[in-house]
């Protein structure tokens, strides 16, 4: 069975895009703390009267595992930028090249496309806009961007997720 085009890694030019944020710092042990973000976002956005412009997404600063805190933002694109205050934070997705891949599936399973991706651009000779500080790498963009609504789709593997991960210039 052959995948189809939208499940193979390709580049993508983005314009900067606004969107709400709520920044976190968990582990993958915490990580109930993330997903519990999701509700006070959007229920901000129906508060004001404002419709996502896109898909949910987690931004991804710094990766961590099991005992060391990722840093991350949870956030929704928004049509222009907002005035919000504590905990929701105003921001942007940078404009820029992407490789993007569409994850099909349950996202207990997303390494497994982050590994195809990263297989990808290193035969492609890609690198990502990654700055190290503070002896961390810090990513200037990776985003997982949730495309299935779970209230309309609950079965996660029926879900799909589009990783999209900023190119260094």
């Amino acid at each position: 069975m052959t995948e189809s085009k939208q499940h193979q890694p390709r580049i993508e030019e983005r314009t900067e895009q606004p969107c709400i944020v709520i920044p976190i710092k968990v582990t993958l042990q915490e990580w109930g703390k993330a997903n519990a973000l999701v509700p006070q976002l959007f229920g901000w956005l129906a508060q004001h009267n404002t419709e996502p412009a896109g898909a949910l997404f987690f931004r991804y600063y710094t990766i961590g595992d099991m005992d060391k805190a990722f840093s991350l933002e949870v956030g929704v694109p928004v049509k222009s930028a907002i005035p919000c205050n504590n905990p929701i934070h105003p921001s942007t997705i940078a404009g820029g090249s992407y490789a993007t891949l569409i994850h099909a599936g349950h996202p207990d399973r997303l390494t497994q496309s982050f590994d195809k991706l990263q297989a990808w651009a290193e035969k492609q000779g890609i690198e990502w806009a990654i700055r190290h500080e503070d002896g961390e790498d810090v990513w200037g963009g990776r985003f997982e961007f949730y495309l299935t609504n779970p209230a309309e789709q609950p079965d996660p593997e029926q879900w799909s997720t589009e990783i999209a991960w900023l190119l260094q210039d």
